[in-house]
């Protein structure tokens, strides 16, 4: 049994050293391809492995096409849209993810970034405080929980809406639920994304909704570049001088951000919400779980597809 650790972006050390552990504590054999730069390479190495652990790697059909002997694919991470379902499902592979893994790294960089703006960038100038404030929650998933967790420690009144949870399973944690994304908007001063990119959420962050936003707003952005619809919150920041946004996704038009909203605006120059030794370490190490108990005793917990 064969399983390949794919990632153009390696794992840390001691994350593959982790994953080595489990993978040979179960009686497999760990195959190892990193930092590779064309997708041939991809392709020759999954060419006969029966799993696969991957990070933002792309797995599309030419990959499951290739995968002749693969079962299951997971994603070491929340996210999961870098993987064709639709193509894992037809090839007859299971596709998971790692939900709650990366969850405190990001929950604390979404803070990192809501402190940054708010002093102003530290460009010198008197900013504000979090304390007091509302914090609107936008998905109460594993990271908005670990979110709403840090805000108390900063005084914060927080707010939350998924349209998955009911007002009991929010409240219950301390946490006020609101009816509609709309009332989160126009309640909260400071809004923190975490909604998945799918049909539904893609281009949903848009002028109509963001303009709800008290004075002075700040939208924090780390969960997927998809969700904004880029050209309306260029439009909104040119109509609202007071709104800030920072982002952990680089947006397809931020030379034109950068230049017009000088001090308003900011982005991480790559993805970091889960570059931490702790949250590499931990997708990593539950990846290989997932990967050892699917095939031992047939656990699907986390399958993503069909």
């Amino acid at each position: 049994m064969k399983v390949l650790i794919a990632t153009d972006k390696p794992f840390a050390a001691e994350a593959v050293k982790g994953i080595k552990n489990v993978i040979d504590q179960a009686g497999y054999e760990l195959v190892l391809l990193e930092k590779y730069t064309e997708k041939q390479q991809l392709l020759d190495a999954v060419a006969n492995v029966d799993a696969a652990i991957i990070r933002s790697d792309i797995f599309d059909n030419d990959v499951f096409d290739a995968a002749k002997q693969l079962k299951i694919v997971v994603r070491a991470g929340a996210g999961f849209d870098n993987i064709d379902l639709d193509a894992a499902t037809a090839h007859g592979v299971c596709a998971m993810n790692t939900p709650g893994q990366n969850a405190n790294a990001v929950a604390e960089l979404a803070f990192g970034l809501a402190v940054y703006a708010v002093r102003n960038f530290y460009n010198g100038t008197s900013g504000t405080e979090l304390a007091g404030k509302k914090l609107g929650i936008h998905a109460y998933g594993n990271v908005g929980r670990n979110v709403a967790r840090i805000a108390k420690g900063f005084n914060m009144e927080v707010y939350a809406f998924d349209p998955f949870l009911s007002a009991e399973a929010i409240e219950k944690e301390g946490v006020k639920a609101v009816k509609t994304v709309e009332e989160l908007y126009s309640t909260c001063e400071f809004v923190s994304l975490h909604i998945p990119a799918t049909a539904e959420t893609k281009n949903s962050i848009n002028y109509e909704l963001l303009n709800k936003l008290p004075k002075k707003a700040l939208l924090i952005n780390t969960a997927r570049k998809e969700v904004i619809n880029e050209a309306e919150i260029v439009k909104l920041m040119e109509d609202r001088t007071d709104v800030k946004y920072v982002t952990d996704i680089l947006p397809s038009n931020h030379a034109e951000m950068a230049e017009k909203f000088a001090g308003r605006y900011f982005s991480t120059p790559k993805k970091m919400g889960a570059q931490t030794a702790e949250a590499n370490t931990n997708a990593g190490i539950a990846a290989a779980n997932q990967i050892v108990d699917f095939i031992k005793n047939g656990n699907e917990r986390f399958r993503v597809n069909k």
